[in-house]
């Protein structure tokens, strides 16, 4: 039996119906408050015009709209083997496990199943770094969705279209892709769920290929020492500045700051793996982030650390294009209240910092700086 995804939140006054008709996909919108009858009258409609415009392509249809309409295949839909009623509003009439007659074909409804709303991989892979993908997940929950990850048999395997081209490489939600992976591209295959029911899966395939690492970090003989997560009681708190990619990319950056770094690896895209394998690593209970642009907060950080058991808040500074971000393990805490406080405004207006604000004021040009800070 074909699937009909319906979509219907209570927030939101229509709702959608999905499924394929006559090898169109068909998305329809329509209000929550419609009777049921005027929307199947309105697939038998989409039924008629769809076969139609498969013969078009043929030979002209002569058929006047007499005949077509007598061509409109029986549509209804049931609840337990028991026609629902064509007044009963969409809301309600829509239910998970309903079923769509349209003729001879029959589609099981599911109401809100659970659906990937984003899945993507990153474009840069390097071999030893863990590769995290994004997901925004609807009516489901990521520790209940299924992953598996493939990789390319030959290199030349995906460009020549061989069919038999991947191999299972993993389970989890994060692959790490070793030396033996590069110029291989990756494949995931995602099923989104909920814990008692699964959506329709998405395939990904990587852009590039998995390119080499830069061998051994700064950070891995750190890593020696935080292999494990902290004890019951105790907590591991990490600070960064990772160097806002506003920064990285000036020419004061390139030539002043960093001229003994190349310029690829200014490049977030080639910083971003180095950046999720070193704060992964620590175990953390809470990461500190300074300089951290908002896209990065959003499309890197935010979907690696969620993968390694991470929640975060982000704060743009005033008048600048990056921010501070806190990472909190959701096994040991939860975010209870957040408090933005601007320094150069608490040091200023809140009582409890005058004896300092008065020390800062003895000095015109500290006193103005912190006041712009």
């Amino acid at each position: 039996m074909e699937r009909c995804v319906v979509r219907c939140v209570e927030s939101e006054s229509k709702l959608t119906i999905s499924f394929s008709l006559n090898g169109s996909n068909k998305h329809m919108l329509r209000d929550k408050t419609e009777p049921l009858g005027k929307l199947l009258d309105r697939i038998a409609n989409n039924s008629v015009k769809t076969t139609a415009g498969k013969s078009k392509k043929h030979k002209p249809s002569k058929e006047k709209p007499e005949s077509q309409e007598a061509d409109k295949p029986e549509t209804s839909l049931s609840v337990n083997g028991q026609p629902v009623s064509p007044e009963t509003l969409n809301s309600d009439a829509w239910e998970d496990g309903a079923v769509l007659q349209v003729g001879d074909l029959q589609y099981k409804v599911e109401r809100n199943p659970p659906t990937f709303t984003q899945c993507e991989l990153p474009s840069s892979l390097m071999a030893g770094f863990p590769v995290c993908p994004k997901i925004e997940i609807e009516f489901g929950d990521l520790k209940d969705c299924e992953f598996s990850w493939f990789k390319e048999s030959s290199a030349s395997a995906y460009i020549t279209g061989d069919a038999e081209c991947w191999r299972e490489a993993g389970s989890e939600r994060v692959f790490t892709p070793s030396n033996l992976d590069i110029g291989l591209r990756l494949m995931l295959k995602c099923t989104p769920g909920d814990g008692s029911k699964i959506g329709e899966p998405k395939k990904l395939v990587s852009s590039s290929a998995v390119e080499a690492g830069p061998g051994i970090c700064t950070f891995d003989n750190r890593h020696i020492y935080t292999q494990k997560l902290t004890d019951e009681g105790s907590l591991r708190v990490v600070s960064y500045n990772i160097l806002a990619d506003v920064y990285a990319q000036t020419d004061l950056s390139k030539t002043v700051l960093y001229p003994y770094c190349a310029p690829y690896a200014l490049q977030m895209d080639y910083r971003q793996n180095l950046i999720k394998k070193e704060l992964s690593g620590y175990n953390a209970d809470i990461i500190c982030l300074q300089e951290v642009d908002k896209c990065v907060f959003v499309d890197l950080l935010c979907p690696a650390l969620d993968a390694f058991g991470l929640d975060g808040v982000f704060r743009i500074k005033e008048k600048q294009h990056e921010g501070l971000a806190t990472y909190f393990r959701r096994s040991k805490l939860k975010l209870v209240e957040q408090y933005d406080v601007m320094l150069s405004e608490a040091l200023t207006t809140d009582p409890i910092h005058r004896q300092l604000w008065e020390k800062v004021s003895c000095s015109p040009s500290l006193k103005e700086k912190k006041k712009k800070k």
